[in-house]
């Protein structure tokens, strides 16, 4: 008896403490040039953390005794790394994955796709304290293609019941353009969405089956069309429309160093490049198309975001993604792509995407000025996810 209750303490004792480990700290961050994500930049500033918030950011240093205080000078801090469109789920290998995408500079990860059962439980694991890792949003799908209306609209609650919020992993047909029985299937989801209280995102790679979702009245496009050119007048339709766009620029570019050292080029899933490309057609274009659509709905006022859509190495799709975005995209510009834009995509724009005063203190610290250039962020020296330390690489 004696035996089973010192068991049953042990038992309690390391559950507490797995919950003790995630307790938001008190920190002050100083002598830090601080990217603000609104535009704003202070070039030596200090941060605040109190119950897992942004208590002040300012200019200048902060005296408050008591607290662990963290010197980055020579450091940049930057609002925590979202990515609206990664494939995570659950898994035996989910500790080191999640640890990953810490290290590369994630706080957030809303789901790209699988089971929104596997979903939930890797949410479930990182809330209690069984792991580390990012803030994960779960998705669910609904089949567009093989599917009722009246089905269609029960899975949406299903979904709700379960607790998701985002439907994704839906793709309507690129070439020639959706079919009557998807846009059917589709408007229903929409119309059940809303009664549930949950976001529809739509996979729509090409202009045709992007200006179909739009009149579907989708609020969330997960990718920048790379079948064929989008107008500028589309572009306008959909920032109109009030509708967000995620990025995932990098699907048609060769990965290189990820799959294999042999310095030729892949594609996303580690087969040859241009050849693997999905329904790609040929040499590549979906690189080109995508860069370019990519620029022409920013300049229309589309409220863009970024996403990946990867499941490979966190620090290394990051790296795709930067690279590819570079080629359009100013440091300025891909600061507030990923921040207060990516905030605004998944709905937490009054908790994420800047460093402002009462939002939650995910930062990321990096090693030089992020405004250089994209490889600065790379260069991740500590990350604070909710006023919590989650990895310190200094």
């Amino acid at each position: 008896m004696k035996r089973a209750i010192a068991f049953g303490l042990a038992a309690l004792l390391w559950s507490l403490g797995s919950v003790w480990n995630l307790v938001a700290q008190d920190l002050v961050i100083t002598n830090t040039r601080i990217i603000v994500g609104n535009g704003n930049v202070i070039n030596q500033g200090s941060i605040v953390i109190r119950g897992g918030k942004l208590a002040a950011v300012s200019a200048g240093g902060a005296n408050v005794p008591g607290v662990q205080t963290i010197d980055a000078h020579g450091m940049t801090a930057m609002p925590g790394f979202i990515d609206a469109h990664r494939h995570v789920n659950t898994g035996p290998n989910e500790k080191e994955q999640m640890q990953q995408l810490l290290d590369a500079g994630y706080t957030t990860i809303l789901s790209g796709g699988g089971p929104a059962e596997g979903n939930l439980t890797l949410k479930d694991h990182i809330e209690k304290g069984m792991i580390k890792g990012p803030r994960i949003i779960p998705s669910g799908r609904v089949d567009l293609a093989n599917n009722t209306p009246e089905k269609a609209r029960a899975e949406v609650q299903r979904l709700a019941g379960l607790g998701i919020k985002f439907i994704g992993e839906m793709a309507l047909t690129p070439k020639p353009g959706p079919t009557a029985k998807e846009i059917e299937n589709l408007k229903a989801i929409v119309d059940e969405s809303k009664k549930a209280g949950i976001w529809v995102q739509i996979h729509a790679v090409s202009p045709q089956a992007m200006m179909a979702a739009v009149d579907a009245g989708v609020p969330k496009l997960v990718h920048t069309p790379h079948f064929g050119w989008l107008s500028f007048e589309d572009a306008k339709r959909v920032a109109a429309a009030g509708i967000k766009q995620l990025s995932t620029i990098g699907f048609g570019v060769p990965v290189f160093g990820v799959f294999a050292n042999d310095n030729k080029p892949r594609f996303r899933d580690g087969q040859p490049w241009p050849d693997s490309i999905l329904d790609g057609e040929g040499r590549g274009r979906e690189a080109g198309y995508k860069a370019v659509n990519a620029r022409t709905s920013w300049d229309a006022g589309v409220i863009y975001g970024y996403g990946t859509d990867t499941g490979y190495l966190p620090k290394a799709g990051l790296e795709h993604e930067l690279k590819t975005l570079n080629l359009m995209f100013s440091m300025q510009d891909i600061i507030k792509l990923m921040g207060p834009n990516t905030a605004s995509y998944i709905e937490m724009s009054d908790q994420l995407g800047t460093l402002e005063t009462g939002k939650l203190a995910d930062i990321v610290i990096v090693n030089g000025n992020s405004l250089d250039g994209y490889w600065n962020l790379l260069n991740t020296k500590l990350v604070i996810k909710g006023g919590v330390i989650v990895p310190d690489q200094r």
